[in-house]
């Protein structure tokens, strides 16, 4: 009897030692909750209050989260919890590799760079099969070898790519400026599609100059079909941002129309000063489009200044055979002439950076290094032309000879109100046009464009809080959600359950972009937060240290 009552009180006690012990093993443990945020989720939603628990490098729960289920807490009252910005328009490609914190750009709240425009790291073909890769000659034999660099090297960020049509078109083409015959354009194809193989987001042009401007809408179009087997996008940088801007869209709009891709126009604008304030007949070409189911959308950054080089000025004849042909023409006395005339009278088709400006070269800014970064160029051309004796183009090709033949320069050729326009179409997303510098040491170089430094939080904190163009939640859209359903990122973009925990914290009330274009080296205010993976790799302002981005290889993640 006593035996009966001692086993049962023991099997009362095992079975409540087991309740015990179960419930314990089933309440979800977290490596991070951020707790009390303002939860701006990427859809474009209404905001909400609540918590976000992050495990490993995913978000596995978000709303109200029980205290003392975390490893670690960050309490975010009054602050912001919005999905990582994804730049879709960055520059980063070889920065990235010197220093892979990424500082600019984290200081933004970038969690994802996406690279190429005309050009991108790989594939550079003439390598392949003659030498390995090699990171330090900054030229990759396949945008593989890029990726596998990347992920070698640790890098702060997340890293997409498009393969840019100058890489494959001088891949077979080299610098002449012959067409393709049916033979070289196949292989023009085929190191598109072992690209997309390989990763790349998509194919991207730059048509204002060559090498891109060789290529016809029909070439292009046939190298899209390409893409489009690949579920790719075509991002492009249009063939005229100045007095042919309206035709230039309409191609491409017609590209991806005839091709069946989806079509993303690099910083929609009107960037010359003939055309100012017809940026309504853009949106309505775009919006035209759409309607008959062309899937056509564009990216802005949130500034009426531009970056592109004084060698954008040279007409296009004279860059046939590359920078050193360019050169040896511009020292040609007997070129000169017609070399002047191209310029100022403009030559059919051609986007002249010079007429956009109306000839003003005090609207140039020197960006690059080379002692006249930080000067505009009516500044430059008083210091070498101080009794104004020679002809200011002249001085142009001197100073060109001079520095190799590029000059980075910022030039004032589009206006706030056209860019306001394009910024609150629901199709048009942010993207910095920009690369990860620093304010400090190697990366600190030249006087870049302040959207180096600025673009996300400048949204944020001018046209969000200051001028109210945007509702937060639509701002927070734009720069997430929008720009990963465009590229086809998965998982990532959003604040929700099974998502990639790339987080930015922010404090709405004080987040606003320091960099101007005197004074650039200035990091942004007001990102508190950055996550990477799941991974903190900005804490309270400061950067971490930490390495956890990875390669995002189109199709894979």
């Amino acid at each position: 009897m006593s035996f009966l009552k001692l086993s049962c009180c023991s099997i009362g006690i095992l079975t409540l030692l087991m309740v015990v012990i179960t419930a314990g093993a089933d309440e979800p443990r977290y490596d991070l909750v951020i707790r009390n945020g303002t939860i701006v989720d990427g859809t474009g939603n209404p905001w909400s209050l609540g918590d976000v628990a992050v495990r490993g490098d995913r978000i596995v729960a978000v709303g109200k989260i029980a205290a003392g289920k975390a490893d670690r807490e960050i309490d975010a009252r009054g602050l912001v919890v919005a999905p990582g910005f994804i730049d879709i328009h960055s520059h980063s490609d070889y920065l990235l590799l010197e220093d892979g914190n990424a500082p600019s750009k984290v200081r933004q709240g970038v969690t994802t760079e996406v690279l190429g425009e005309g050009n991108s790291a790989g594939p550079y073909p003439n390598q392949a099969g003659s030498r390995p890769t090699d990171p330090k000659a900054g030229r990759f034999a396949t945008l593989k070898d890029y990726f596998d660099t990347i992920d070698q090297a640790g890098v702060a960020v997340n890293v997409a790519s498009y393969v840019g049509l100058d890489n494959v078109w001088q891949g077979v083409m080299g610098t002449s400026f012959n067409q393709p015959n049916p033979e070289q354009f196949a292989r023009i194809q085929e190191l598109l599609d072992q690209a997309m193989r390989d990763g790349a987001l998509g194919l991207s042009d730059m048509l204002a100059m060559p090498p891109g401007s060789l290529a016809t809408t029909d070439e292009i179009v046939e190298l899209c079909k390409v893409v489009a087997r690949h579920g790719g996008i075509y991002s492009t940088h249009n063939r005229n941002e100045g007095a042919d801007v309206v035709e230039a869209v309409r191609e491409a709009i017609m590209i991806g129309e005839r091709a069946g891709v989806p079509v993303d126009v690099i910083h929609l604008k009107i960037a010359d000063q003939k055309l100012w304030g017809r940026m309504n007949e853009l949106v309505a070409l775009i919006e035209a489009a759409r309607q008959r189911g062309v899937n056509v959308q564009a990216n802005v950054y949130p500034y009426t200044r531009g970056n592109n080089n004084l060698a954008s000025i040279i007409p296009p004849w004279a860059h046939e055979g590359g920078t050193a042909k360019m050169r040896e023409r511009l020292k040609d006395a007997s070129l000169r002439s017609k070399l002047k005339q191209d310029i100022r009278d403009d030559l059919p088709g051609w986007y002249n950076h010079y007429t956009a400006v109306g000839g003003d070269w005090s609207r140039m800014l020197v960006s690059g290094r080379g002692g006249y970064e930080g000067l505009t160029m009516d500044r430059v051309m008083t210091i070498r032309n101080p009794n104004k004796v020679a002809d200011p183009l002249d001085v142009l090709f001197d100073i060109l000879i001079e520095h190799g033949g590029s000059v980075p320069t910022v030039y004032e050729h589009h206006t706030e109100v056209d860019m306001n326009l394009a910024l609150v179409q629901p199709w048009c997303s942010i993207g910095s046009d920009g690369s990860a510098f620093a304010i400090e040491g190697p990366l600190r170089r030249g006087n870049p464009h302040p959207r180096n430094f600025g673009t996300f939080p400048r949204v944020l904190g001018v046209y969000v809080r200051e001028r109210g163009l945007l509702r937060l939640e639509d701002a927070v859209r734009k720069m997430t959600s929008l720009n990963a359903a465009k590229i086809g990122i998965i998982d990532r973009g959003t604040i929700r359950s099974g998502a990639f925990a790339d987080i930015t914290v922010f404090d709405p009330t004080r987040i606003i972009d320091k960099s101007t274009y005197d004074k650039p080296f200035e990091y942004s205010e007001g990102i508190e937060d950055v996550l990477v993976n799941g991974h903190l790799v900005l804490e309270k302002g400061q950067p971490t240290g930490a390495k956890p981005g990875r390669a995002l290889r189109h199709g894979t993640q």
